[in-house]
């Protein structure tokens, strides 16, 4: 096919949809299931609807393709694991007695049955349930989701096309099951796994697909020659089915590197590749692979990870550039569109200047296809929409919005010894130790408590003007002295005031700092139904004020032990936001980290000796890439000692990190030069307490020992197992009793139930320690 050719057959497609709804219809009402006030019938019927309100949207805005499979009750990887019948032993009675409820238990867990381990979807904030494999694993194929949905999309004469994670991506993400030896690779299933791939693809063929896309964003990371003969292996092997739609191997969120010439040879009829951002690189390392001759190319060419506005001009050169490489290009986003909110329209409280520089999925969506006519019937075609652009563009580059002089000067000013504690964390630990007078095995929780009804009501009835700020306060200081009073009864050593006046760790503070703006509707999936409004950082960063120092205070005064600061660190400020693109990633922390820094001054003289500044977003935002990662966690790192380093020795600073693979940022927590870090262990059975006594860490660690996004009671002989285990890795001196995570998203009775076992099981553990009697 000719460049002109390959022009004029341009087209539309996205690789995926938010899931929720514009109300967050999903998640309503799957937590109405398992409250038993929605029945199976009624959740499926719901799920329903918001798929073919997608679909219609997607194909009414011009999007030749829809993409089928990629919504979830819960997580797409789950749904690979049940299609290919990866389920794990303890969970198989519960899938065999109904599949629904099975399903929810892997994810959530039951009393009886831990759930499957949960982590981060490569650098996002998305997190996928990680599959457990091993040497007995045996794959059968299940695509009754798959084929279901693709017929929905085709029955309202759409063209669809289904979306499955790869089988080496499958395989990478994977982990060995409980009682599999550590050193068992998951990828050596692979031969296992392909014909059940082969099944599932037959059976899309019979229900009519003509194109099936295979995700494989595994492959945008540093694979060893192993990997990438298998990934190798894989392709040709599915390529050489006869009983087989198209297939279109996409990968995501960096460049492919050394994986672009295996998946270019391979016998598939297309690749879809992302060029934004890093992956730019993709460009280059196309041509210099021969490019895709004969073959389909997805151009991802709009963001699909962040909020800004897409450069018209810039990006329909890239696409001329990429007409001369493949025998078809069509227009899409960079990845799924899960990752950003559904509607920019729906902010209408948004600066009418900043809205012009907004695209959510839906604008998203409508850039795509502009892009698609652009390269299809040439630029004039769409003159009036680049003219557009080029003046939001402008707009935004010249706004006072996004520059101020005094953020940047003090920033410039910053010095080695603003990021340096006065003392070394051995002279520190002592003047904490006897300042703070805590016990061998201290007991602490994360931060927050649960978020009642009646709480986010009067937050409600605050902004709806029903109640007034002094009855709004009232109502807050009640919930602080009832959550500290459960403490000090339980027996928890360091107190928090529960957080009951925020909304969210990120949010809150971006609420209260210049710079940032707070949407009302822009909801993302971070997982199962779980959703967050990440802030849009739009200028330079200040604080006007303290943000948290007369609740912090309030609590103290009421409480009869240390009450702990609580922040959100620069990084997770960053990753958790939409972040600005205009300026590096550095420089916009360093402005967090001073803001942050303030607070921490503020809290300290406010009489606060143990400040909490969490950092649970280190290691998802670690480049995917090693060779980007050594000047991330320099800056990374230099911007929480900026926040953190102006305390007193006696002054016990605290850090948080949930829910990632840790091994390969140990370093860098050491960098931190925190007093204390609390990280996820529960579900990885204390893997990083392990790796952390491994790696010399010489600082006090809390892993976590209730696993807070299950709905289960941790019984106190199963934390007390945990906290023996941990004590294999570290000293007792050193070792702190807490849960996983926040206890936000859980209900009082079973936060009750868990922390008092949580105590009992840290003061029988403490009385086997020496000289840890009480």
């Amino acid at each position: 096919m000719t460049s002109k050719s390959a022009a004029a057959a341009a087209q539309a497609t996205v690789h995926g949809y938010p899931r929720q709804g514009q109300g967050r219809e999903l998640k309503k009402a799957i937590e109405g299931y398992w409250k038993g006030r929605v029945t199976a019938g009624a959740l499926r019927d719901t799920a329903a609807a918001l798929r073919r309100t997608n679909w219609q949207q997607l194909a009414g805005a011009g999007v030749h393709e829809v993409p089928t499979g990629d919504f979830s009750f819960y997580d797409h990887v789950l749904d690979t694991s049940v299609m290919v019948g990866a389920i794990p032993a303890r969970h198989r009675a519960a899938v065999d007695a109904d599949a629904l409820d099975g399903y929810f238990a892997m994810a959530r867990g039951t009393q009886e049955v831990a759930p499957l381990e949960m982590t981060k979807w490569f650098d996002t904030n998305y997190h996928y349930l990680v599959p457990e494999l091993g040497p007995d694993t045996v794959f059968t194929a299940d695509s009754a989701k798959q084929v279901a949905e693709l017929k929905e999309a085709l029955a309202l004469g759409l063209t669809a096309r289904p979306v499955l994670v790869g089988p080496v991506t499958y395989l990478l993400l994977a982990k060995p099951a409980p009682g599999v030896a550590a050193g068992f690779e998951p990828l050596t299933l692979l031969d296992r796994l392909l014909p059940v791939y082969a099944e599932v693809l037959a059976d899309l063929r019979a229900a009519g697909a003509e194109w099936v896309q295979l995700d494989e964003p595994a492959l945008v990371q540093d694979r060893s020659p192993a990997e990438l003969n298998a990934a190798a292996r894989a392709y040709r092997d599915l390529g050489g089915l006869t009983d087989r739609p198209r297939l279109l191997v996409a990968s995501y969120f960096d460049r492919l590197g050394e994986a672009l010439p295996v998946l270019a040879k391979a016998p598939v009829e297309g690749l879809a590749l992302d060029f934004t951002g890093p992956a730019a690189a993709n460009l280059g390392d196309l041509a210099a692979a021969g490019g895709l001759p004969g073959k389909r190319l997805v151009a991802g060419v709009v963001n699909g990870r962040n909020v800004w506005i897409n450069d018209f001009e810039k990006s329909l050169s890239t696409l001329g550039t990429l007409l001369g490489l493949a025998g078809r290009v069509d227009v899409a986003p960079s990845c799924s569109l899960l990752h950003v909110p559904l509607d920019a329209a729906a902010e209408r409280d948004t600066d009418p200047q900043i809205a012009r520089w907004l695209a959510f999925a839906r604008q998203k969506t409508a850039e795509v296809v502009t892009l698609a006519r652009g390269l299809a019937q040439g630029p004039d075609t769409i003159a009036a929409a680049l003219a557009a652009n080029r003046a939001d563009l402008a707009s935004r580059a010249g706004s006072a919005i996004t520059r101020d002089p005094a953020v940047r000067a003090r920033a410039a000013a910053v010095t080695g010894a603003d990021v340096r504690r006065s003392q070394p964390y051995e002279q520190r630990a002592a003047a904490q130790r006897a300042h703070l007078g805590l016990p061998l095995l201290p007991v602490t929780t994360i931060g927050s408590f649960p978020q009642t009804t009646e709480l986010r009501t009067a937050r409600a009835d605050l902004r709806s003007g029903r109640i007034g700020t002094e009855a709004y306060e009232e109502r807050i200081k009640a919930e602080i002295r009832e959550v500290l009073a459960f403490q000090e009864k339980a027996g928890i050593d360091v107190l928090v005031h529960g957080e009951p006046e925020r909304n969210d760790m990120v949010q809150y503070f971006a609420e209260q700092l210049t710079g940032y703006l707070a949407t009302q509707h822009g909801w993302v999936q971070s997982y199962g139904t779980r959703y967050v409004r990440p802030p849009i950082l739009a200028g330079d960063i200040s604080r006007p004020e303290p943000m948290t120092v007369r609740w912090t205070r309030y609590a103290q005064s009421v409480a009869g032990k240390p009450v702990k600061g609580m922040l959100t660190g620069p990084v997770t400020m960053l990753a958790w936001s939409f972040v600005r693109d205009d300026q590096p990633l550095g420089d916009t922390a360093r402005q967090v980290a001073l803001a942050l820094r303030d607070e921490v001054a503020d809290l300290e003289a406010a009489g606060t000796s143990v400040i909490q500044v969490d950092e649970p977003a280190l290691r998802e935002t670690l480049p995917l890439r090693a060779a980007g990662r050594a000047a991330y966690l320099a800056w990374a790192t230099e911007a929480f000692r900026l926040s953190t380093a102006g305390v007193r020795p006696d002054t016990q600073i605290h850090t948080h990190m949930c829910y990632a693979e840790f091994g390969d940022i140990l370093r860098a927590i050491d960098d931190l030069d925190a007093d204390v870090i609390s990280l996820e262990a529960a579900r990885s059975h204390m893997q990083v307490a392990t790796e952390l006594a491994t790696a010399g860490y010489p600082r006090e660690v809390g892993p976590g020992v209730y696993d807070i996004h299950s709905p289960r009671v941790p019984g106190a002989d199963e934390a007390a197992a945990l906290l023996r285990k941990g004590l294999e890795a570290i000293p007792g001196e050193r070792l702190w009793v807490n849960p996983d995570c926040g206890l936000k998203t859980r209900g009082w009775p079973e936060v009750r139930a868990s922390l008092e076992n949580l105590v009992t099981a840290a003061r029988e553990v403490r009385a086997e320690l020496p000289g840890g009697a009480s």
